[in-house]
């Protein structure tokens, strides 16, 4: 399988990304969050799933 450049930079930016809070997934998400703070882009909530209950015949 060829290695695809654009997917070897993504991979290289997520593993610095990571490598920067020690590889701990609640650190990166702490981190996320934050920005998402800061940022003025609007944030989008869709709020819980819809249960589909099944019709019985």
């Amino acid at each position: 399988m060829n290695k695809d450049p654009i997917i070897e930079e993504i991979r290289q930016h997520r593993r610095a990304h990571a490598a920067e809070y020690g590889n701990d997934l609640g650190r990166i998400v702490q981190a996320l969050r934050k920005r998402e703070r800061k940022s003025d882009r609007p944030v989008l909530n869709p709020g819980p799933k819809k249960r589909l209950i099944p019709i019985e015949r």
